[in-house]
């Protein structure tokens, strides 16, 4: 599991540029809160590969998924959210996350880390908010 802003950060699949070079398909870390995006450990090493080779051959494209076979499943199991999940749900978790992880620190008095955790909860309150309001 992977943490930014205090919690969690939600598994996703999406297209990184590398110099002209487009790698699509490539399972990613994003954060809900900050939007920072990584590349999922488990594939990084396989990434930067496929990324230099594709950028030395001159390929303006290349689909992750044609060169390396990672089950999509094992690769997100220790994630907590998806990207695909209902947004309004994705949400609510990471709120109960943070509150799970504030109390943690109040009982640590890690004043910073109480900071960090109330920020994320403030951003993650407007989110439901807005997506309660939709129709």
């Amino acid at each position: 599991m992977s943490f930014c802003c205090g919690a969690s950060m939600m598994g996703t699949k999406g297209t990184l540029k590398h110099y002209r070079t487009q790698v699509h398909n490539v399972p990613l870390l994003s954060c809900p809160v900050c939007h920072r995006v990584e590349v999922h450990h488990r594939v990084e090493n396989e990434y930067e590969i496929l990324a230099e080779y594709a950028h030395g051959d001159g390929a303006s494209q290349v689909d992750f998924q044609d060169y390396v076979m990672e089950d999509e499943d094992a690769i997100f199991e220790n994630v907590v959210n998806r990207e695909s999940e209902d947004p309004l749900t994705v949400v609510q978790s990471q709120i109960d996350m943070s509150l799970d992880l504030l109390v943690v620190a109040k009982w640590m008095e890690d004043e910073k880390w109480q900071g960090e955790l109330k920020r994320r909860l403030a951003v993650m309150s407007q989110r439901r908010l807005r997506l309660q309001k939709q129709p």
